[in-house]
């Protein structure tokens, strides 16, 4: 696994790039019961998402290190501009594409097999990795288990009559990803079934974005 190196010379500090497998290992499934996925999804179904009021929220750190403060109103908005009608559809509408025709924002098909992480298409926050991706065949995207379980909020769906749902949005931004089921294979249980167009598949070995990255560790102490 690779680490985040830095070098002090000349009175400047060279840190090394970050790329995929160096900050988002798999989880075990004992880490993702000591991670508790049941308390996550219970206190997701509860509160809800909702949007920051101002750039003085107090900043919010996951389990993993990972930036999960709420994006503000217009932030979100300013961010969903760039998506295509379709992808705003899914992830601001809570739409839900065709079956078997999904694409990451990045065109990556929905029954894509390469390494790597699947993060918000608004946002950038690490959701699933691949190591945790399986074929339902049901043609959407899905996974048992989110990369940390504080990155995502399900809450209860009653859209459909008479078949109650649970939704799962991105703990960043608040946008729509799909639904989880309780038909997933171990260790979970769990079918994460997301929508291909509310994600992007940075693949592994590929630098991510900032807002795809961990807080760095000295930012982190400061704010202790």
């Amino acid at each position: 696994m690779g680490v985040l190196g830095v070098s002090v010379g000349a009175g400047l500090a060279a840190v090394t790039l970050l790329t995929v497998p160096a900050f988002v290992p798999a989880l075990q499934p004992r880490e993702i019961q000591n991670m508790g996925l049941g308390a996550s999804r219970q206190a997701g179904i509860k509160a809800g998402w909702r949007p920051a009021k101002g750039d003085e929220v107090a900043q919010r750190i996951s389990q993993s290190g990972y930036d999960i403060t709420p994006l503000t109103a217009q932030k979100k908005s300013e961010l969903a501009a760039m998506l295509t009608d379709h992808q705003r559809k899914v992830a601001v509408g809570s739409g839900t594409e065709r079956a078997f025709t999904g694409q990451t924002v990045n065109g990556y098909p929905h029954d894509n097999k390469k390494a790597g992480l699947y993060v918000a298409a608004i946002g950038g926050l690490p959701l699933f990795s691949s190591e945790t991706k399986f074929d339902s065949g049901t043609g959407w995207p899905s996974f048992y288990a989110p990369v940390d379980p504080t990155h995502v909020i399900e809450v209860k769906d009653s859209s459909v009559p008479f078949m109650p749902r649970v939704e799962v949005l991105d703990a960043r931004a608040g946008s729509h990803l799909g639904h989880v089921f309780d038909d997933g294979p171990r260790p979970t249980g769990k079918r994460y079934c997301m929508n291909a167009a509310a994600l992007k598949f940075i693949p592994e070995g590929e630098e991510a974005p900032p807002e795809s990255r961990p807080i760095p560790v000295e930012k982190k102490e400061s704010q202790s």
